[in-house]
């Protein structure tokens, strides 16, 4: 192929021994974030903790920044901005931001879950953000998750994940009787009143009364010697359940991650520890970490939150200058996934226009769905800027889209981004099975995507 023809380059083909022990050793860490992270509260707890072994301290509104300040705003445990402060002018030199978000698709517990059924203790449940149902039963469960309880002390729940746990459970129906279930459209198989866990099966016989022998009553027990809880205390508790395994490599070679939680923790991972590791201080950089992604970023944590601006207008404060032209000189990577091209279900991507896994980190111009509806559509020249970032830093990279134009579509945090008059775009990492219990992506395309990150800061 000519030197004028666009091709993707395949990252392991071009890998010497030193690129793949770089994007090998680099996958080790992913993978530990993603174990200890897998709520929305746990990777703020893990990331602060990180960002104080770096020297970050707590951001606290009026503060005066000045360049090489470090600071980092927890908001409410469960939306975390990173903040470090360049030599450049701000209002000439704007923000380099990059915005991921930590929540993943799930099965949260409903505020008054309990009960009891033919001998069986259950949990309601109302599941979080975009999942096929049928994917989340007969699969090992774990319980996480807060309980802030009456006293205003705050109870963290983490069961299922310890080899001596136990794990919880969504029942389905054997294949001898699933006849009128099979005939169903796959997406009716299971309702969403249908993934109710199974929490207990032991009565409570040392009851005195008998109406009180019963599974319920012995699971309330239990929750109350291990936890002080009573069931009234569900009423104020954010608790859920996400797959009880970990991430493993997947094959023979090791070259892909099988987890829970990639999207979007697959981008949050490269663009805080980009943050660490670059090493031109020149530009002043935000790193955002966002809570409600997944159901349209709304509320106090995330994306479409007054706070982000707010951490705008308190840098502008610092130095005396317009956060409206800070805001317009800024640049932002909304740092999202992007549907890998699966050979097994090549009819819904258009093969030109897909991100292809271990070809690096994937650009997206445009997301939305349809008619490009609810994308910002970055700016070619904005596109070009990045271009000339990152190959001028060696970053493999590549351009696709979310499916075929009529057959589906996304969102991400870009559109609110954009709509602060700051250049936007979607970068992020291929993934395969998005939205499933358990998804895949290239360790090569991490790596390459953290380069890219880092490429952008600097």
């Amino acid at each position: 192929m000519s030197d004028l023809a666009y091709k993707r380059t395949n990252v392991y083909e071009k890998a010497d021994e030193k690129l793949l022990k770089e994007i090998f050793d680099y996958a080790e860490g992913y993978k530990t974030f993603l174990d200890e992270g897998k709520t929305e509260r746990e990777v703020c707890s893990y990331v602060v903790e990180a960002a104080k072994a770096q020297g970050y301290v707590p951001f606290e509104f009026g503060m005066q920044l000045k360049a090489g300040d470090k600071v980092y705003y927890n908001n409410r445990g469960k939306n975390v901005y990173l903040i470090r402060i360049g030599t450049e002018d701000v209002a000439k030199a704007g923000i380099r931001i990059l915005a991921s978000h930590i929540d993943s698709p799930r099965i949260d517990l409903k505020q008054v879950p309990l009960y009891e059924s033919d001998g069986i203790a259950f949990g309601k449940t109302h599941y979080y953000g975009g999942i096929r149902k049928y994917q989340w039963a007969t699969i090992p469960l774990a319980l996480h998750g807060a309980v802030a309880l009456a006293d205003g002390s705050v109870l963290n729940v983490k069961v299922g994940d310890d080899a001596n746990d136990p794990v919880f459970y969504i029942s389905d129906l054997l294949p001898h009787l699933a006849a009128k279930q099979n005939a169903k459209p796959l997406g009716e198989g299971i309702g969403g009143e249908d993934l109710n866990i199974w929490f207990g099966n032991n009565p409570y016989t040392a009851a005195a009364d008998d109406k009180d022998k019963t599974v319920k009553e012995n699971l309330l027990r239990i929750l109350n010697e291990k936890y002080g809880m009573k069931e009234s205390d569900f009423l104020s508790a954010e608790l859920s359940l996400v797959p009880a395994y970990n991430a493993k490599d997947v094959g023979f070679d090791r070259a892909l991650i099988g987890s829970y939680g990639h999207d979007d923790r697959v981008c949050s991972y490269p663009a805080y520890t980009a943050l660490f590791d670059a090493e031109n201080d020149k530009n002043t950089v935000m790193v955002v970490l966002a809570d409600k992604e997944e159901i349209g970023s709304e509320g106090t944590t995330g994306m479409q939150c007054a706070i982000f601006t707010d951490l705008i207008d308190e840098i502008a404060r610092s130095f005396g200058v317009s956060s409206a032209a800070v805001r317009s000189k800024s640049k932002c990577l909304s740092a999202d996934v992007n549907a890998g091209y699966d050979p097994n279900y090549p009819e819904v991507l258009e093969k030109l226009n897909a991100t292809y896994i271990s070809h690096g980190a994937g650009v997206t111009k445009f997301t939305g769905a349809r008619g490009k509806s609810g994308s910002s559509d970055a700016d070619a020249e904005y596109v070009a800027y990045l271009r000339k970032i990152f190959d001028e830093n060696g970053v493999i990279w590549q351009t696709g889209e979310l499916g075929k134009v009529d057959v589906g579509g996304g969102g991400t945090v870009a559109k609110y981004i954009a709509n602060m008059n700051i250049d936007t775009i979607d970068i992020g990492v291929p993934v395969i099975s998005m939205h499933a219990p358990y998804e895949v992506v290239s360790k090569a395309d991490v790596y390459e995507t953290y380069l890219a990150f880092k490429a952008f800061i600097k």
